[in-house]
């Protein structure tokens, strides 16, 4: 196995790199829902982040050995609002801002959102990304507000 310091280094920077979607299903496949299927993913040194159609998924790799792993969603239609950085001439890293609503049942002066930020490395288009987590934000708002 070749060493990849270009992804080390993205790694220590706290940035993720893009990888194939058929290796994180091979990989991921059984912890997806029946009709749950990966749109894109990327991987930290040895945590991963995965989009599905149906939520983010983060996979913590834990302890010298990696053998205990921790997983936690966000689910798509709880995402309310995207913010996107793109990178600058230095060493600034491009980012995607998440808001989404922390609580299940949606109630009047109960709303409780949560932030979660996404680093990537400055040469990865985000666009794209930004672009559908957008999409799912403003269609999340409609449907809350009663507009679709």
């Amino acid at each position: 196995m070749a060493l990849n310091l270009g992804k080390i280094a993205q790694g220590l920077a706290g940035n993720f790199s893009q990888q194939n979607v058929a290796d994180l299903k091979n990989e991921y496949g059984n912890y997806l829902l029946p009709n749950e299927e990966i749109q894109s993913g990327y991987v930290l040194i040895r945590d991963t982040l995965i989009f599905t159609n149906i939520r983010i998924i983060f996979i913590d790799k834990q302890g010298a050995s990696g053998r205990k792993t921790s997983f936690k969603s966000i689910f798509l239609m709880n995402i309310v609002n995207v913010e996107m950085e793109t990178a600058g001439f230095g060493i600034d890293d491009s980012e995607i801002v998440v808001t989404y609503l922390e609580n299940v049942h949606l109630k009047a002066h109960t709303e409780q959102l949560l932030k979660q930020k996404f680093e990537f490395p400055k040469k990865l288009d985000i666009l794209p990304l930004y672009k559908y987590l957008f999409e799912l934000a403003y269609q999340n708002r409609l449907s809350i507000n009663g507009l679709n």
